[in-house]
């Protein structure tokens, strides 16, 4: 299927070096053509693909930029169509200047992710690998690039392929016996089923497991530091941050609203919250203050519970415990340096995870690390492995994962095999869509509306 040409500037905006401006599309050649004349008077729709050519861009006024042609023939390209890519000069000015060129002479702009829909759409990626393609944009550390670079080149793809090869084979077998009764077919027997739906089950409920460590690695994680006054939260974000970030005085109270930073730490970003003291107090701002910390307390995927260790557990203490039942916390014991007072068992009884440590000394930095990989399962993250990149793949996984819990059931409670067929369809679909080769248009749209323009 071929599609009019498109064009976008596929670099940043703001001055740099090089600029880039893509055309991709039936007619991609004659459009280029039409803005370039090259050094050597060579055509380039006559230039072999991965070849480039010198030259200068020109519009009705003159030339506008020398630049390099680079051009990829179809289906060997990015898109799976012919492409041209001018590379400028980077300014701003250049840049507007060679792509209206471009549309005067007969491309449009391309909305955004148009040209890897394009790829999507010419078979030269399936739908997982292309919305990696905006994970490993937006990597914000390697263990994200990592992961993005593998889903890209198939590593989910690939995954799904084999679950899917599961249940169609059960599918496949299923109308066999049934549809030919007559033929010499081997009897299909619940025994039979039961492990390869086992099986099927186990790799999406794998998938399932690495998401939310995934996610951690790709977006980072809302960590609130919480506890009574002078407790040490701000010496504590400050040790982590590396630098004076939150003021840190004798006086209770002194943080009155939220401080925010992020920061790599234990192998993942967290975005820090320092938070006012959570006591009862008169004070009106201070009060705007705790009721904030209290909802940041309620959002954080990781709570930094504070205990002063050099002394004894309070009422204020005990009102956090209750404060924290369900959610997941790292208790921490804070000034480690001075004489403990603080009731250590008390706190290990209400939290899992408990460590000590003096921020003011920067001692305890390494457990409190181990701590953090712990609670967010990142000690056993690998980045090659396959991974759902996003709450759509993600329901895609969970519907499948319903369907075979059906059919399990179904014949738990003793029904026959061909009651199993509408689950099998449906968790089949289910994995097509997150491949896209079922995806609906609004799912696609949905998909690449998220990109930007130029990719």
């Amino acid at each position: 299927m071929q599609y009019e040409p498109i064009a976008a500037i596929a670099t940043p905006q703001g001055t740099g070096g090089i600029g880039v401006i893509r055309i991709s599309g039936e007619g991609a050649f004659a459009v280029a053509q039409t803005v370039f004349r090259a050094e050597s008077g060579k055509l380039l729709a006559e230039m072999s693909g991965y070849t480039a050519s010198y030259g200068k861009v020109l519009d009705a006024g003159g030339v506008i930029d020398e630049a390099i042609a680079l051009v990829f023939k179809t289906p060997k390209s990015y898109t799976g169509e012919d492409v041209v890519e001018f590379s400028c000069h980077g300014g701003e000015t250049v840049l507007r200047r060679v792509l209206a060129a471009v549309f005067q002479a007969g491309a449009r702009m391309a909305d955004p992710g148009e040209f890897t829909k394009r790829a999507f759409l010419h078979g030269r990626m399936d739908l997982t690998e292309a919305e990696a393609v905006m994970q490993l944009i937006g990597a914000q550390n390697e263990d994200a690039a990592r992961a993005a670079l593998a889903q890209h080149e198939g590593a989910l793809f690939y995954r799904v392929q084999e679950i899917k090869g599961i249940l169609y084979q059960i599918s496949a077998e299923l109308a066999a016996y049934f549809d030919y009764p007559d033929d010499d077919i081997p009897a299909l027997t619940p025994e039979a089923v039961v492990p390869r739906l086992e099986e099927a089950q186990d790799r999406l409920t794998a998938l399932c497991d690495r998401y939310e460590s995934g996610k951690v690695i790709r977006d980072g994680v809302a960590v609130a530091i919480v506890g009574k006054p002078n407790v040490g939260k701000s010496t504590l974000m400050n040790l982590m941050l590396g630098e004076e970030r939150s003021i840190v005085t004798p006086v209770a109270g002194t943080t009155r609203d939220i401080v925010e930073e992020s920061v790599w730490f234990a192998g993942a970003t967290l975005r820090l919250f320092d938070t006012a003291g959570l006591r009862e107090t008169e004070d009106v701002v201070e009060q705007i203050g705790v009721a904030r910390a209290k909802e940041k307390l309620n959002h954080a995927a990781l709570i930094f519970a504070l205990f002063d260790g050099s002394r004894p557990l309070d009422a204020e203490d005990e009102a956090l415990f209750s404060m924290l039942r369900g959610k997941r916390v790292l208790a921490i014991l804070t000034k480690a340096d001075l004489p403990q007072r603080c009731d250590g068992n008390r706190v290990r009884a209400a939290f899992s995870s408990v460590l000590s440590l003096s921020a003011a000394h920067g001692t305890g930095l390494d457990q409190l690390e181990s701590g953090v990989r712990a609670a967010l399962q990142l000690d056993n993250f690998d980045p090659r492995a396959a991974m759902l990149a996003n709450a759509r793949q993600l329901d895609c996984v969970v519907r499948a994962k319903a369907a075979i819990a059906e059919c399990q059931k179904a014949l738990s409670a003793g029904f026959t095999l061909d009651v199993l067929s509408v689950e099998l369809q449906a968790a089949s679909g289910a994995l097509a869509e997150l491949t896209g080769e079922q995806a609906s248009e609004a799912v696609i749209e949905k998909v690449f509306a998220q990109f930007c323009v130029g990719k």
